[in-house]
């Protein structure tokens, strides 16, 4: 399966296009459908002409559901960029597009959308140069009509192009929620999108509501698309049955983790990406928000150098050497991404501490702290901290914390 999610400007057509593609509403709330106008994420999921399966997360276009809109971002690997030929390139097209290059997203597709309106040509030309902007890849655009249905065919091929954020395989679980629900007769579900490792019905996951080591819940059963499995590996999209859990202990930004496989701290050090062609990150203020998955953080950021950077979380995330976080100033609404290389850095004292970590930080190699698509892939590439080279406690014992 690859999992997609949308972006772009509001009334650019993203519902409607994941709607002529699947033939199902990703639009759940009466709310949204009387107004016509998504407010939060939608799930839906087609067939390609291969066999492989394709699912989406539809996300808000609207300014006002800035967060939501990242939370469906950060747990995906590709995306699906709208552009309205008859609008061209908009605010929140802008604002997505530097999401996605915050989050790193390996893969784009670029679709000109109601295309039966106007000619594609001008809004491909602005929209290819502004992701070549960013950073991003700028692949030839798919123009659309969810109307007539023109093009639908050529998109349904482009997705089918797409490769898996990585092959399935061993590796830790980590699945951020982004819906929960209770079901009669079942209890309380969660779904989110799994991009590694496996989860099987009766294994035991530790429930991070706050990043904090959490209780310890086991799977009861398992669905992908609306059908019973008994084990599903990454990618997929999943829903997750849980026995005896509350629904008001797994909101929105939860994470269900593989026992003592992730570093939870709220003292993690990385590396902030420029955007596009800029030799250096912009200034952010000392407060910021951090995104990573489904959950966000307020965070107080101290910069050791142009590109590196201590945050203090006001709460435990779960992490890996690796992470790609989207790192946003609150009041301008800037986001850049953060590479994560020390999730459990050593405590600062002393005069010329920060200087001589700011030399060990900067000693440590792209190569090695690289963004990974995946938690097995991180799990593999780096079970140890980039720069202290020490072993990971069990998630919930930093010694940050």
């Amino acid at each position: 399966m690859i999992v997609v999610a949308t972006a772009g400007h509001v009334d650019h057509g993203k519902t409607a296009l994941v709607r002529a593609l699947t033939g199902r509403d990703p639009d759940r709330l009466a709310e949204e459908r009387r107004r016509g106008l998504t407010l939060d994420l939608g799930f839906a999921w087609c067939d390609l002409p291969s066999g492989r399966r394709a699912a989406f997360v539809d996300v808000p276009g609207h300014e006002r559901y800035l967060h939501t809109m990242l939370a469906g971002l950060g747990p995906v690997r590709a995306a699906l960029l709208a552009v309205a030929a008859d609008q061209g390139w908009a605010a929140q097209t802008a604002e997505h597009t530097d999401a996605l290059a915050a989050f790193a997203v390996p893969q784009l597709i670029l679709v000109i959308t109601r295309c039966d309106l106007a000619d594609p040509g001008p809004t491909a030309a602005v929209a290819r140069r502004e992701l070549l902007m960013r950073g991003l890849p700028a692949p030839a655009p798919v123009a659309t009509s969810a109307h007539t249905g023109q093009g639908l065919d050529a998109l349904r091929s482009a997705l089918d192009r797409l490769s898996p954020a990585c092959p399935p395989g061993p590796g830790p679980v980590r699945l951020w929620v982004d819906r929960a629900f209770t079901v009669s007769g079942a209890g309380t579900v969660v779904t989110g999108t799994l991009l590694g490792g496996t989860l099987r019905v009766g294994d035991r996951v530790e429930l991070c509501p706050s990043g904090t080591e959490g209780p310890i819940a086991t799977v009861r059963g398992l669905q992908v698309c609306e059908r019973s499995v008994t084990e599903a590996s990454g990618p997929t999209r999943l829903a997750v049955n849980l026995r005896r859990v509350p629904l008001d202990a797994v909101p929105r930004g939860s994470a269900l983790l593989t026992p003592d496989a992730w570093v939870a701290g709220t003292l993690v050090e990385v590396r902030l990406h420029a955007v596009g062609a800029s030799a250096n990150p912009p200034a952010l203020p000392a407060e910021v928000m951090c995104h990573l998955g489904t959950a966000r953080r307020p965070a107080r950021l101290r910069r050791l150098a142009d590109d590196l950077g201590r945050l203090r979380l006001s709460a435990p995330l779960p992490l890996h050497v690796g992470d790609r976080l989207a790192v946003r100033d609150p009041a301008t609404r800037a986001v850049l991404g953060a590479t994560v290389l020390d999730p459990m850095p050593p405590h600062m004292a002393g005069r010329g501490a920060a200087g001589r970590r700011r030399a060990a930080l900067e000693s440590a190699t792209e190569d090695r702290c690289s963004p990974t698509s995946s938690p097995a892939a991180a799990w593999s590439a780096a079970p140890t901290c980039a720069v202290s080279a020490s072993p990971c406690p069990p998630a919930g014992r930093s010694r940050n914390g």
